[in-house]
């Protein structure tokens, strides 16, 4: 019986250089489910699995759709190895009647873990042409070594200095993904052995998040390495009121009643939304007769005065029985955060506040008040329409 290739992200709850680093956002989405998307994309690979010592780490995980191996404490300290959890995964999965045959180990720290390359590292091992595959990116750098003589070069010639096209690459690991034969690698108790391949990936993935300084730079660069998505891919849609519906201003009458300028546009993505059977709630920070007015004319569920808009979503999401990584929250400014970290699909308007925009998985073209909630109600029909189509074609 041929056993399974199967992806295992070890993802343990502490962190001594980023705190909570395997649950913070780049682009939007967790580190952790950032690495099981690109091991559920990676053509091949028919499991993937995260282990892990964390509550919060497992929850998010499961909702990403990963099976979940509980790694006890032993093996979850700072001095554990990746290989410790490794083999306990192994171990774990056997007890469950899962015969693993190739074993793909990718790291969280790595958020732009290209699925094209991970999948041509699975096949190569499925094949018999290397019992071990790794990434790496290719290195024209001329290497130094400090010692107590003084600099020393390493791998060239200090006295001879071709010109990058004159000369081969060497290649350095990026951490981002090792592939094994299973077998092989029980034998050997480490990720290489027997022979061993490459597995070229592009410089410009290579990141590896060990630090504050590195998580920056990896959601600066989120936008430019992630593919934007069209669909977005919900089960509720909540939203933020001021800057959402509106264009965050509001008029004041003499006797200080406030009035806004909404879209008709985005009713209508409102009713839409409804009578696909997709539940929409209006979260507000403020107690405002008009937000309750709007609500009430949308015929949606609505929630003000709320000073922590994250508790207030999680106790609806709980509630209504929809797990957060379902759920796209669309906002615009620093109250907001909360909201926007916690849900699958993180949107900002435009013009939103530059944290905000940090967050996001998206960043929509149309402003609040001008069809912003219009633009958010079309992608999630377009998700849903592109869902219901195969299953058409199947009945048909």
């Amino acid at each position: 019986m041929r056993g399974e290739a199967v992806a295992i992200i070890p993802a343990r709850g502490g962190s001594q250089g980023v705190p909570r680093k395997n649950i913070l956002r780049v682009g939007g989405i967790p580190l952790v489910a950032r690495a099981v998307r690109a091991a559920q994309r990676a053509r091949g690979i028919d499991r993937v699995v995260v282990s892990t010592d964390d509550d919060e780490i497992a929850r998010i995980a499961g909702e990403w759709g990963a099976e979940i191996v509980r790694r006890p404490a032993e093996i979850a300290g700072d001095g554990a190895s990746s290989e410790s959890a490794l083999l306990h995964a192994l171990d774990a999965l056997e007890d469950r009647g899962v015969v693993v045959e190739v074993m793909a180990f990718l790291q969280a720290t790595s958020p732009f873990i290209p699925s094209d390359a991970l999948a041509e590292a699975v096949a190569l091992v499925c094949r018999g042409d290397a019992d071990s595959a790794f990434a790496a990116r290719e290195s024209y750098e001329f290497s130094w070594a400090a010692t107590d003589g003084g600099a020393e070069a390493v791998a060239h010639d200090a006295a001879h200095r071709p010109r990058r096209q004159d000369r081969d690459p060497l290649f350095v690991e990026t951490g981002a993904f090792y592939v094994m034969n299973a077998r092989g690698f029980r034998a050997a108790a480490h990720r290489f052995f027997g022979r061993t391949v490459i597995v070229t990936v592009p410089e410009h993935l290579a990141i590896e998040i060990d630090s504050p300084v590195e998580l920056a730079a990896a959601r600066a660069l989120a936008a430019l390495h992630d593919d934007p998505a069209d669909a977005i891919d919900v089960d509720a849609v909540v939203t933020d009121f001021d800057g959402v519906h509106t264009d965050d201003t509001a008029s004041v009458a003499e006797d200080g009643t406030e009035g806004v300028r909404v879209s008709r546009s985005d009713g209508m993505g409102v009713q839409l939304l409804r009578e696909a059977g997709i539940p929409v709630l209006i979260l507000s920070t403020e107690t405002n007769p008009v937000v309750s007015a709007r609500a009430a004319k949308l015929r949606v569920d609505v929630i003000q005065a709320s000073d922590d808009k994250r508790a207030a979503l999680e106790d609806w999401a709980a509630r209504a029985g929809i797990p957060l990584s379902r759920i796209a929250y669309v906002g615009n400014d620093v109250n907001d955060l909360g909201a926007l970290e916690a849900v699958g699909w993180p949107i900002v308007v435009p013009d939103a506040h530059p944290l905000a925009t940090a967050s996001a998985r998206i960043v929509l073209t149309r402003e609040g008040g001008h069809g912003a909630v219009r633009e958010v109600a079309e992608r999630v029909l377009a998700a849903r329409a592109a869902a219901q189509s195969p299953r058409e074609g199947m009945r048909a």
